[in-house]
């Protein structure tokens, strides 16, 4: 990508997600690639093994289908596997997403996940990481990372793990917050239910039997997504430079420099658009004098 989006830069403690801020492991470092979601947004922690069952696909993109159309960011750690297949379907619902990694942004990723990294930039999401510039991937920076993903969350899934795994490293994080923390139940002789069953038999875990419970559980709320049909309803109509506007930056917020980034519009063009879009009642401006866009279905 070119422009703010493929910068690395350091955040101010201000700028960290207000999450994170409060969490017991709040870091006194923290690197993006990306823009971070509206303030307003819920983070929730989807995570679990590099080497999942079958239906570990099916299970994470029905999980992240109840959240579309609601203010949910979705944060994982980029790796293979679960984390994965929660990112991709993000991605494919127009859920906000957030991959925390254990490396320096600046360093190569390499093989599928690499392309899955530049979606979430693509699309509007974001990189994180503790990191600096060309920092290599070690074993111990993993539960740090670990810290960071279960710190930007309200609530933590684990949707599937073995008896052992970094995906309980960060459900302990999760509880050392005081925050809630759900696990999905699993076949008792299925070796990637091992993790999440001992979670539930302890307790520490509450029971998410079916994927249109997630969004009550996590306490996020339900956007008002506009469609053009509706606006044609309305009688509002926008033009063909605000469509392709929303295109880009439906359900994400921006400050002006950001948009100026991602759509060739000369100035006085974006921001007659961006008054158009307000007028539609699709566009806000929020703190810090960015512009908060509606989803669009």
């Amino acid at each position: 990508m070119n422009g703010q989006d493929s910068k690395n830069r350091e955040l101010s403690i201000e700028e960290f997600p207000e999450e994170l801020q409060k969490s017991k492991h709040c870091p006194k470092n923290l690197f993006i690639k990306g823009t971070l979601p509206h303030r307003k947004s819920v983070g929730i922690a989807l995570v679990g093994t590099r080497r999942p069952s079958a239906s570990a696909p099916l299970l994470c993109d029905l999980l992240v289908k109840s959240l579309r159309g609601t203010n949910a960011v979705v944060i994982s750690g980029l790796a293979q596997g679960i984390d994965s297949y929660c990112h991709e379907a993000a991605l494919k619902y127009n859920v906000p997403t957030i991959a925390v990694l254990a490396q320096g942004l600046e360093t190569k990723i390499g093989g599928s996940r690499e392309v899955l990294a530049q979606k979430i930039l693509d699309s509007g999401g974001a990189l994180l990481s503790l990191y600096p510039g060309n920092t290599a991937p070690n074993k111990w920076q993993f539960p740090l990372r670990n810290c960071i993903i279960a710190g930007c969350s309200k609530t933590t899934v684990v949707v599937e793990s073995r008896a052992k795994g970094g995906a309980l490293i960060t459900a302990e994080l999760c509880l050392k917050d005081n925050r809630k923390l759900l696990a999905i139940p699993g076949d008792f002789n299925r070796e990637t239910a091992a993790g999440t069953n001992a979670l539930l038999k302890s307790g520490r875990a509450r029971a998410l039997f079916a994927p249109e419970d997630l969004a009550y559980y996590c306490g996020v709320t339900q956007h008002d997504a506009t469609t053009k049909d509706t606006l044609l309803k309305a009688g509002i109509s926008i033009s063909e430079e605000a469509n392709e506007l929303l295109k880009k930056v439906a359900g994400y917020t921006y400050t002006i420099e950001e948009l100026q980034e991602k759509v060739p519009f000369e100035l006085p063009t974006l921001l007659s658009i961006l008054t158009e879009l307000e007028i539609a009642g699709i566009a806000g401006t929020s703190n810090r004098f960015k512009f908060h866009f509606s989803p669009m279905e």
